[in-house]
């Protein structure tokens, strides 16, 4: 998928008027995006539309509208947006309780390089995590990690076939059965590959 420019965007003035019923577009949009893992985690696979999404937000809360902050929101935020061969998610560990989050994020080092996605019949893709920086330490991990998926040729094809696409975690602390996703979702992912695995 082609990176978003400036010519992409709407101005602050443009976006406030178009806002609400952009906002709708997104959200239900969104729903065929998102993959919860057990009750207490949630993939949130981006693509360009959700990505402008948060650019506008961006550019609206902190009243950008000089060409220099608009360039920086859009390189920050477009490597996000997968390349056809690829899946790219954000990765939410889920505790609404402050306290039991802060246990849980000790217990969970390490939850997002174990997260898995599988096409079919085909080997599991685990997750390249974290590419900008680092969001574990020693004592516990972030609530929140940036997923990238790449897929082979192989799969690439079997999506094209209608091929089903399963999800799991292997994390000893938070183990999630594999579960096939959803039809709206698994059409809506093989939408990002299919898009440009033909070029």
């Amino acid at each position: 998928m082609p990176a978003l420019s400036r010519a992409d965007l709407w101005s602050l003035e443009e976006y406030a008027e178009i806002r609400p019923t952009f906002r709708r577009e997104v959200m239900t949009h969104k729903k065929s995006r998102q993959v919860p893992l057990g009750e207490h985690a949630r993939l949130y696979f981006e693509d360009a539309l959700t990505i402008k999404y948060q650019i506008q937000e961006m550019l609206r809360i902190e009243k950008v509208f000089e060409a220099s902050g608009i360039n920086e929101e859009l390189e920050s935020y477009n490597p996000l947006i997968p390349d056809g061969h690829n899946w790219k998610a954000t990765f939410m560990v889920e505790y609404p309780d402050p306290q039991q989050r802060a246990v849980r994020l000790g217990e969970l080092i390490g939850i997002e390089d174990k997260v898995w996605l599988q096409v079919e019949d085909c080997e599991r893709i685990y997750p390249i995590a974290d590419e900008d920086i680092s969001r574990e330490n020693e004592v516990k991990t972030s609530s929140v990690h940036f997923l990238r998926f790449e897929l082979t040729p192989v799969m690439m094809a079997a999506l094209g076939g209608d091929a089903a696409i399963y999800a799991g975690v292997d994390h000893p602390a938070y183990a999630v059965e594999a579960f096939q996703l959803p039809a709206d979702v698994r059409d809506s992912l093989a939408g990002d590959i299919m898009a440009t695995s033909v070029n």
